[in-house]
């Protein structure tokens, strides 16, 4: 039998809908993946790795429409350079190159312009990359917000071991890097002017000399994935579902800043959901657990990381938060964003 495609020739793209939703995934599914379909890009994984004369190289790519361009704790231009730098970290590569594409509208300031720029120079000497090309558009006033940026990045993979969805095994346990949700509600709050009682930073930061120095010891990892549109549901969410797997989260576990958590209670949010820009999770083998979880907390990005669950089970891809009264409810991928562009 000939199954439809979730989408059809008439469903329409609505603007909330990243990439963390459930349409997202149905638009991946249904239009990007048959017409692009690839051995390499079969892992759905945040970066690609293909084999090349030998080598095995990353390769990834991703948009950036944040807005407002600055934020506390970043702005666009470094959001551009970790974003892609994490995406390949997170398939064990050493990042090497970018490359960055502008999309200016017309009338948009030189100097706003240079301090983004300037702000990717300084992200990406602090990531030990380097930007070698690039292209610049300029588009009609009124049809841009003012700059769009797309970046590329390409790294060497030089460990031996396989770091995919794939590899997530039953019994695995899961650590978190990190308290979640800061990025979506910094970006809230300076997009809508919120004032809370102490000031919210996004949690952007460089991840690939952190996952570095664990694949340097020569701990077995699994799997990796960051925690940025969609949140920690969604990122667990779309592993348990690419492999057929349940997983089990802690609630108790989970940090979360209490100016995140009253944010979120006023604002209707549920921190799971809400986007992260410096944030991951593993998923080791429960031998290595706390070998890798003691390795994690000699960084300073993910000096507070925590065991927060495990894969309990082959299954239909459920995720179910436990709490300490012993009651579960089940983690859903949303139809859409919380927080539309919040990177």
């Amino acid at each position: 039998m000939n199954c439809p495609s979730p989408l059809s020739r008439h469903t329409t793209i609505q603007m909330a809908h990243g990439g963390g939703g459930r349409l997202m995934r149905e638009l991946i599914e249904g239009v990007f993946l048959p017409a692009f379909a690839s051995s390499a890009g079969a892992a759905r994984h945040d970066s690609s790795v293909v084999n090349m004369n030998g080598s095995r190289l990353a390769f990834t790519t991703d948009s950036y429409v944040v807005h407002p361009l600055f934020f506390p704790g970043g702005d666009i231009g470094k959001l551009a350079v970790y974003g892609t730098v994490n995406d390949l970290a997170m398939s064990g590569a050493r990042p090497l190159y970018l490359s960055a594409s502008f999309i200016l509208e017309e009338g948009f300031s030189l100097e706003i312009l240079h301090r983004v720029v300037r702000s990717m120079r300084d992200a990406a000497k602090q990531c030990a990359v380097e930007i070698v090309t690039g292209d610049t558009k300029v588009v009609d006033r009124g049809k841009g917000d003012g700059v769009f940026i797309t970046t590329a990045g390409m790294g060497i993979v030089e460990s031996r071991m396989e770091i995919a969805p794939r590899r997530v095994q039953v019994g695995d346990v899961i650590l978190l890097s990190g308290d979640i949700g800061r990025h979506g509600i910094a970006i809230m709050s300076a997009r809508e002017g919120l004032a809370f009682d102490s000031l919210i930073e996004s949690d952007c930061a460089p991840l690939a000399a952190t996952v570095g120095r664990i694949l340097d010891g020569g701990m077995d990892i699994h799997c990796m994935r960051d925690l940025t549109r969609g949140g920690l549901a969604s990122a667990l969410n779309e592993i348990a579902t690419d492999i057929g797997v349940d997983i089990e989260i802690n609630d108790d576990a989970i940090p979360v800043h209490s100016a995140v958590r009253g944010a979120c209670e006023i604002l209707g949010l549920d921190p799971y959901y809400v986007a992260n820009e410096g944030r991951f999770v593993v998923f080791v083998p429960q031998a290595n657990a706390a070998d890798v979880l003691a390795e994690l907390k000699k960084s300073d990005v993910s000096k507070t990381a925590v065991l927060i669950g495990c894969v309990t089970k082959s299954g239909r891809g459920a995720v179910v938060v436990r709490n300490s009264f012993g009651l579960f409810r089940l983690l859903d991928l949303l139809s859409g964003e919380q927080l539309p562009r919040i990177c």
